[in-house]
């Protein structure tokens, strides 16, 4: 005879926990949108191109002049009257041809032949 026996049972050992992963992976979509934007500059130059023509004259200014040198010399010696004394005539200068002297009454500033005198 058998005596069954309930065999002895000692308190469980526990172990550290064995750590297992399991990945699961589930695809998203995130649209990043990088705008570009172009602008078209048109540049328009103008290119000012001065130009200074000359032009050049010419101008003759003709002058003559008249001197009365006095009488002719006396073929014999002559004592002078005094400067008071010489007489005075009193008419208007003129010139071989007869006209009037520039610049007196009834002729201003021209003299026959001559060009007339430019207003400054």
């Amino acid at each position: 005879m058998h005596h069954c026996h309930k065999p002895n049972v000692c308190p469980p050992v526990v172990h550290p926990t064995k750590c297992c992963v399991n990945h699961t992976f589930s695809n998203n979509i995130v649209p990043h949108i990088h705008p570009t934007h172009t602008t078209t500059v048109n540049h328009v130059n103008y290119e000012h191109q001065h130009y200074f023509p000359q032009t050049q004259s010419v101008e003759n200014v003709v002058t003559n002049t008249q001197a009365n040198m006095g009488p002719a010399p006396a073929p014999y010696p002559v004592q002078c009257p005094a400067p008071a004394a010489m007489p005075q005539t009193g008419g208007m200068p003129f010139t071989a041809t007869g006209q009037v002297f520039p610049g007196t009454a009834g002729n201003m500033g021209t003299m026959p032949g001559a060009f007339p005198f430019r207003k400054r």
